[in-house]
């Protein structure tokens, strides 16, 4: 083999990295109020560095009021104040670098805060010069009862119309997430270049290695905005992807941001990108490193899978067959390219993994944490791991409505509510969805031990500012993981080092091929990198379940199970045991 023939397999320091997503609000309080901080996740980068993370990508810490938990920026160039200071973020990049970690940030760039300045003099009055920076239109019509039509049926991505009206002006101004979240018009070449030097250089000078590139898909709108088609009969509202997703400009104007980028920094760093792109069908266009757009995309379809397109909340049934198929979706574009991909099934907007595609029971939680982190570091591509996952955290269970945080349960419940009523089948579906797929069940604060009340998350007399999952109590917290061998905490340890030893196989592996694709327990497949051949064969049950060798006379050298005791030779797999050999 040679580079040529599989370019994706060029060495990069961001290819080879376990990537560590950190969600500041609930990571660690340093200071007692509640809320995590800079100085908290400071004080944990050790912890990271043992487990085996190479870089930390910090979600949103800019000053915010808070809509959409930080989403909504009101100053790209100042930390919130419950967060810390830009001089205490300075110090969390430069501890990030001594401990020979990598800094990569957040960037929120199709939308900001109303309360950003930009947004204040935009609605200020028709004539001000930041008008056109957002997208304003006037009301389409009137209702009988004086209330202002929306200029088009796009749906936001929260619920309801994707505009809200403004009185200072009589006029509308597009909002695809919250109302207090402003779409910025990157046709505007001057909003371009503010956003540039504001949310993008003023962190590439203080030393940021890389960013995550928020909604990277939306950047480019329909031109004039017209009403989407009408896919979902039932609502009179249509999903917005068709008129803001992957528009006709989206690829010039990343190209024109990695130049932005590369033109930026002249201290030989190499900067990573990586964007959000949910759906669609442009990932080797993104990614393709001789187009100079993004490293890398985060695709949505895996962790998608078994929701409605149209609504989140409402969940549909799904095989094995085609999780496995969606998974490997995120890779096989690379296959002899320079494109390169992303491997991860829990974030910010995602539920906890085990008890969306494991099992959380308390008998096989532990079990099916260290299979799917198994199958994880098995697959080609950037590995991201989200806080929380390396200790085999579960979504909490049994919520009343209350407790939730989200803008977005909080915004479709009462959509629900208003539209069907609080004991309406259509209700109870929604609950039944919010138990599996809310954001929420990823933003409860880390418990760093079974101390009550706060588990060590803040002091005990602080109030958290979103409540605890009480699975702290029951052994899942890092204290006892820490000191438990067999924990999915230690797992993980051990599962990134083996990552690291086999990089070539494991991080690099092409011509990857399923074997027994259909069965609805196995998940098994066979890559290979030079003459080295991986196996990997997954039991996603609680049954025992027979393998096939991907060739009957070859022999299988064991890499690593997550079985303490498992007779490896065997072809029988135990409930929920994974394996991975060479072929020799």
């Amino acid at each position: 083999m040679t580079i040529s023939e599989h370019p994706e397999t060029l060495s990069k320091w961001w290819k080879e990295a376990t990537i560590y997503q950190i969600y500041p609000a609930s990571f660690k309080d340093s200071n007692d109020d509640g809320w995590g901080d800079l100085k908290g996740i400071t004080s944990k980068l050790e912890y990271l560095k043992k487990l085996g993370v190479d870089a930390i990508w910090v979600c949103p810490f800019y000053d915010s009021p808070q809509q959409d938990m930080g989403y909504d920026i009101a100053n790209y160039e100042k930390v919130w104040p419950t967060y810390g200071t830009n001089e205490e973020c300075f110090e969390l990049i430069n501890k990030t670098h001594e401990l020979g970690m990598k800094f990569i940030t957040d960037l929120v760039i199709n939308h900001c805060s109303s309360d950003h300045e930009w947004f204040k003099e935009s609605r200020s009055s028709k004539s001000n010069p930041k008008r056109d920076w957002f997208f304003w239109r006037p009301p389409k019509g009137y209702e009988s009862d004086g209330k202002p039509i929306p200029p088009n049926n796009w749906k936001s991505f929260f619920g309801g119309s994707a505009w809200s009206f403004d009185e200072h002006t009589n006029e509308f101004y597009l909002r695809l997430f919250a109302s207090r979240q402003p779409d910025l018009n990157w046709e505007n070449v001057d909003c371009r270049k503010a956003i540039y030097e504001s949310a993008v250089g003023y962190w590439l000078d203080h030393g940021v290695d890389g960013f995550r590139i928020d909604t990277a898909g939306l950047y480019s709108k329909r031109p004039n905005l017209p009403d989407s088609p009408i896919f979902d009969v039932d609502s009179d509202l249509q999903h917005a992807n068709w008129g803001s997703h992957n528009g006709p400009r989206i690829h010039e104007f990343h190209r024109e941001l990695r130049k932005f980028i590369d033109d930026r920094v002249k201290d030989g760093r190499e900067i990573m990108t990586v964007g959000e792109v949910a759906h669609g069908n442009d990932n080797p266009l993104y990614s393709c490193a001789s187009r100079q757009e993004m490293n890398e995309v985060f695709s949505f379809r895996h962790v998608d899978i078994g929701t409605s397109p149209f609504f989140r909340y409402n969940t549909v049934p799904f095989t094995l067959k085609d999780w496995k198929q969606a998974i490997a979706d995120n890779f096989l574009f690379i296959n002899g390219t320079d494109a390169w991909a992303t491997i991860y099934i829990e974030n910010h907007d995602q539920p906890r993994s085990i008890t969306r595609f494991g099992d959380d029971s308390p008998k096989y939680r532990t079990l099916s944490g260290k299979l799917l982190a198994l199958l994880e570091c098995s697959l080609t591509g950037t590995l991201y791991v989200y806080q929380g996952q390396e200790i085999g955290q579960v979504n909490f269970k049994d919520w009343p409505i209350e407790k939730y945080e989200d803008v977005d349960v909080r915004n479709n419940f009462e959509i629900v509510k208003n539209k069907y009523g609080e004991n309406s089948k259509e209700m109870r579906l929604f609950y039944e969805g919010i138990a599996l797929m809310s954001r929420d069940h990823s933003r409860t604060p880390i418990p760093w031990s079974p101390e009550v009340p706060n588990a060590g998350f803040c002091g005990t007399a602080a109030k958290p500012w979103f409540s605890l999952n009480e699975s702290y109590k029951e052994g899942i917290n890092v204290a006892e993981e820490l000191e438990n061998a067999d924990s999915v905490l230690n797992f993980w340890r051990k599962a990134l080092e083996t990552r690291k030893k086999h990089k070539n196989v494991m991080i690099y592996g092409y011509d990857f091929e399923f074997i027994d694709l259909d069965s609805e327990k196995l998940f098994s497949f066979t890559k290979q990198y030079e003459d080295k051949v991986l196996f990997a064969a997954f039991n996603f049950s609680g049954e025992h379940v027979e393998f096939k060798r991907p060739d009957k006379n070859a022999s299988l050298s064991l890499i690593l199970g997550n079985y303490n005791e498992a007779d490896t030779s065997s072809t029988i797999l135990k409930p929920w045991e994974g394996r991975l050999y060479y072929v020799n």
